[in-house]
């Protein structure tokens, strides 16, 4: 028996659209479930080639978490190409929405698809947004709680 390699159509491309509450989340762990959410990944009938992600929205931007000193240890840098041209910014000079912005395109592939993946992303300060037209799914990314898992280590559990 020959089984064949299942590979997605563009008409058979659903885009779901999901809510991220990012209130105190650290951003990494926001960032990475949302680059999964937009490339799809989490559906068994993935296609590399195909862009079949979600539209996800974050609310509560501010209030996501930083780990350590990144706050105003972390900088982003930007050049514009000619001498002494380079500028520096801190995380916390250009606001938590961009930092996540910048920590999702940097957990996205580089490629041809990263473009419109990106724009599928709505990232708000605050938790009002523009979206409740659409009815989005409200998903909740477990919080790391460090009592609770140092308790459970200790239970055996």
């Amino acid at each position: 028996m020959m089984f064949k390699t299942y590979s997605k159509k563009s008409g058979e491309v659903e885009h779901q659209w999901i809510l991220i509450d990012a209130a105190g989340l650290p951003v990494g762990r926001l960032a990475t479930f949302v680059a999964t959410r937009l490339t799809g990944k989490y559906q068994p009938s993935f296609t590399p080639h195909m862009d079949s992600g979600d539209y996800v929205v974050i609310i509560n931007a501010d209030q996501a978490a930083l780990t350590g000193a990144k706050l105003s240890d972390k900088k982003y840098y930007s050049y514009s190409g000619y001498p002494s041209g380079i500028k520096e910014k801190t995380a916390g000079k250009i606001g938590m929405v961009k930092v996540i912005e910048n920590a999702v395109k940097g957990m996205l592939p580089k490629n041809k698809l990263q473009p419109n993946r990106m724009a599928r992303l709505r990232v708000f300060a605050g938790a009002e947004h523009d979206h409740a037209a659409q009815n989005p799914t409200t998903i909740v990314i477990p919080r790391p709680d460090a009592k609770s898992s140092q308790n459970n280590q200790k239970e055996g559990k």
